[in-house]
């Protein structure tokens, strides 16, 4: 238990018992407890294996590298379909994750064992995804905005790419990609 997070599962909020029991269950997985993306996260030397979720509808347990898990119950979830290795347990209430703990355990065992063995998540590359004709051009014509979109991270490239290609009418994506130029110059990602 890490002291510095408590406040975290002190503050009164819709999953306040929920989220004390995934903590417990976490920890008694002998893993490492932090605070990150102001949410509490498990890791094992470092290396982030699940994190405790609220929402408005559940709560999530969300295992880092899912993708590899077997999930032999076929109770995890892929949150979107743009997420290639995370998945997640979802709760309704505190008995679902009484009447899983044993699960979970498993899961979360599973999950630092393939953490201890060394297996990566192969993960699509940025030129994998399709990028929307409208920006294609663009960069073609433009090249110091090639230039900038390309020393993006490759997250905050899969950013845009997703954003534009979201939109369903080319005059959207046009105006997508417009008012986003000025922060791709700047070497900023969408939600910088």
């Amino acid at each position: 238990m890490n002291p510095k997070i408590d406040w975290f599962f002190n503050k009164e909020r819709k999953w306040q018992d929920a989220y004390l029991l995934l903590r417990a269950i976490a920890l008694e997985c002998e893993l490492t407890e932090e605070l990150k993306w102001g949410l509490p996260c498990y890791s094992l030397n470092k290396a982030n294996i699940v994190i405790i979720q609220g929402f408005k509808e559940y709560c999530a347990l969300m295992f880092f590298k899912g993708v590899l898990l077997k999930d032999p119950k076929k109770i995890l979830i892929q949150m979107t379909e743009n997420v290639q290795a995370a998945r997640q347990l979802r709760f309704n209430d505190v008995q679902q994750i009484t009447e899983q703990e044993k699960i979970l355990k498993t899961y979360i065992k599973e999950a630092i064992e393939i953490e201890k063995s060394g297996l990566k998540v192969k993960l699509k590359k940025t030129s994998d995804y399709k990028m929307p004709d409208e920006f294609k051009n663009l960069l073609d014509k433009n090249s110091v905005l090639k230039k900038s979109f390309e020393a993006l991270t490759p997250g905050r490239q899969r950013g845009y790419l997703f954003y534009f290609a979201q939109a369903k009418q080319s005059n959207t994506r046009k105006n997508r990609i417009e008012k986003y130029i000025p922060k791709i110059l700047e070497g900023k990602g969408l939600n910088d």
